[in-house]
């Protein structure tokens, strides 16, 4: 078998079985690890007006100097809170090449299309995933050919267009900041992701044929799909857990929180874009840093930018998804998100939010 780890399938309930155990495993896993805490945690957001506060902020909102205590201080806390949903991401990244027939998956997600993507970004929204716990699914989806604007509007979707997510926005900063992140997060998904896309057209192929019956010998569907588990594990993790470090090291860099007083300039913002796009907060992280760094009296303009490029990307997620697109893609993908975060914070600013 080669690298996409796909079984050959014998017959058409077997097909079936295999579907029917992905949904079994995704919804079982998402209700879990997702939506029951999610939802109560939203009832928190609206009696709170808060949903906690930020380990990514040290003293008075500046984070701490480059250091190892600083990578520990940042890593530790951060995976505690996303180890389950990282776990989930990997099963669920491993269900997506084993137990989904591959021509059923491809006639939704593999052409090239507008539709392609935007059932790609809708069928983000029950995902509720940071961008990195849904890379390793982004990865069983582009092992499986899944078109590259298809990949990633379901990459950006999750945490862009999370519904929790900007439920807690609501409650948390005002529902204006709300409306802006869905406006900004759909133009990513919806547009940039297949517009990007296009710049990988030869990773579109045809819809196959479905496989013909095999000896009854072959490995079971249980055995390829713990097979695919430990394969995506081995590649993603080590680099995962060495780049989580690095960024927690270098916050103090990646996140000048310190000026927030102090008028900001295009450049300013600019180096505070691409900072932002290249932290990694876990699912909904940016809303206390933003509502913190508010109260601290930073500009209308710089909390646009932070609510759009902190949950778009990473440099984790980036690392991650790094063989699964071409680089040009990836490198379009953070142009695009530091365009949008951009012009999400002129319009934060220009509405006075």
């Amino acid at each position: 078998m080669s690298r996409e780890l796909r079984p050959a399938w014998s017959s058409l309930a077997e097909r079936w079985r295999g579907l029917a155990a992905f949904l079994v495993l995704a919804a079982a896993g998402l209700w879990y690890v997702k939506w029951d805490p999610l939802y109560h945690k939203a009832f928190v957001a609206a009696a709170n007006h808060s949903i906690g506060g930020s380990f990514a902020l040290g003293q008075a909102g500046a984070p701490p100097a480059p250091s190892w205590q600083a990578a520990v201080g940042y890593a530790l806390p951060y995976f505690q809170v996303i180890w389950q949903a990282a776990l989930l991401g990997i099963l669920l990244g491993a269900a997506v090449q084993v137990l989904i027939p591959r021509d059923w998956l491809l006639r939704l997600l593999g052409r090239g299309g507008w539709w392609s993507t935007a059932a790609a970004g809708a069928a983000a929204l029950p995902g509720m995933m940071c961008t990195c716990c849904s890379a390793p699914v982004v990865v069983g989806l582009r092992r499986s050919q899944v078109s590259a604007g298809a990949a990633l509007a379901f990459w950006l979707g999750n945490p862009l267009l999370n519904p929790a997510t900007l439920v807690f926005i609501g409650f948390v900063l005002s529902w204006q900041w709300a409306l802006l992140r869905l406006v900004a997060g759909a133009a990513l998904v919806f547009g940039a992701a297949f517009w990007i896309g296009r710049l990988a057209p030869q990773e579109t192929v045809p819809v196959p044929a479905p496989a013909t019956p095999v000896p009854s010998g072959r490995r079971s569907l249980g055995l390829e799909w713990i097979r695919a588990v430990g394969n995506l594990s081995e590649r993603l993790l080590p680099v995962y857990v060495l780049l989580v470090l690095l960024v927690g090291a270098l916050r103090a860099w990646l996140l000048p929180f310190v000026a927030t007083h102090a008028a900001w300039s295009l450049g300013s913002l600019l180096l505070l874009t691409v900072g932002a796009t290249l932290f990694v907060v876990p699912t909904a992280g940016e809303v206390p840093i933003v509502q913190t760094l508010l109260h601290l009296g930073l500009g209308a303009a710089p909390a646009g930018v932070l609510l759009i490029a902190l949950p778009a990307l990473s440099l984790p997620s980036l690392a991650m998804v790094g063989r699964a697109f071409p680089r040009r893609v990836l490198a379009a993908a953070a142009g695009a998100v530091v365009l949008v975060a951009l012009a999400a914070g002129a319009s934060a600013d220009a509405l006075a939010l």
